[in-house]
C-alpha cells in the first residue's frame, strides 16, 4: 500500500534544499532543487515533435522526457546536492543516490514506485535519447541560471562570477537544439 504522505513529504524536501553548486559560489538567494527540477521538466514540455527526435533518428518520447526530468534529482532529498568538486566519487555519490531512490520508491505502490525508480535508472544510464535529451536539459538549465544570476544587479555588486559552470558543460551537449541554445546563451555574455 503507498504510502502518499511521506512520499510528498520527501518530494517537499527538494523546495527547501538550495542547489550546492550555487551556493559554494556565494550566490545570494540560489535557487532550489526544486526549481531546477521544475523548469527541465518544462523543457520537456515545451518541445515540439520536431524537436523530439533523437540522434539515431528515433522518435523521442516526451511524457518520458518531462517524468525523468521530474524525478532525475529526487534522491537528493534524502542525501543532498552533491557537486563534481565534492569529496566523493561519481561511484559512491551513484551509490548513495540509487538507495535514496529504492528507500523513496519503496513507499510508493509497486508499480509507481518501479516506474520512478526505473526512470531514475535510465538517465543514470544515459544510453536511451530521452536521457541524453534530459542530461542536456540538466546542463542547460545549469547554465541558463548562472546566466541569469550573472544578470542580477545584486550578483554584480557581489562580483559573481560563474564561468566555470559554462565551461563545465561546454561541447558535452548532444541534442542539436541544446547545442544552439547553449551557443546562443555564450554569445548572450559578451
Amino acid at each position: 500500500m503507498s504510502n502518499y504522505l511521506e512520499f510528498f513529504k520527501i518530494c517537499g524536501k527538494l523546495k527547501t534544499l538550495k542547489r550546492t553548486g550555487w551556493v559554494n559560489h556565494g550566490v545570494e538567494l540560489p535557487e532550489s532543487v526544486s526549481d531546477h527540477m521544475y523548469r527541465m521538466a518544462m523543457m520537456g514540455m515545451c518541445l515540439d515533435k520536431k524537436e523530439l527526435i533523437g540522434e539515431d533518428g528515433k522518435e523521442i518520447d516526451k511524457m518520458k522526457i518531462i517524468k525523468m526530468a521530474l524525478v532525475h534529482d529526487l534522491g537528493e532529498s534524502l542525501v543532498g546536492d552533491f557537486t563534481p568538486h565534492d569529496k566523493i566519487t561519481k561511484e559512491e555519490k551513484y551509490q548513495l543516490e540509487k538507495n535514496a531512490i529504492i528507500e523513496i520508491t519503496n513507499t510508493l505502490s509497486g508499480e509507481v514506485g518501479k516506474e520512478i525508480f526505473d526512470l531514475w535508472q535510465e538517465y543514470e544510464d544515459c544510453k536511451t535519447n530521452e536521457a541524453l535529451l534530459v542530461k542536456d536539459f540538466d546542463k542547460f538549465e545549469m547554465i541558463l541560471q548562472a546566466y541569469e544570476y550573472e544578470k542580477q544587479p545584486h550578483q554584480l555588486e557581489n562580483n559573481i562570477k560563474l564561468q566555470t559552470f559554462f565551461d563545465s558543460t561546454r561541447g558535452k551537449f548532444h541534442h542539436p537544439l541544446f547545442k544552439s541554445l547553449a551557443l546562443q546563451l555564450e554569445n548572450d555574455r559578451k
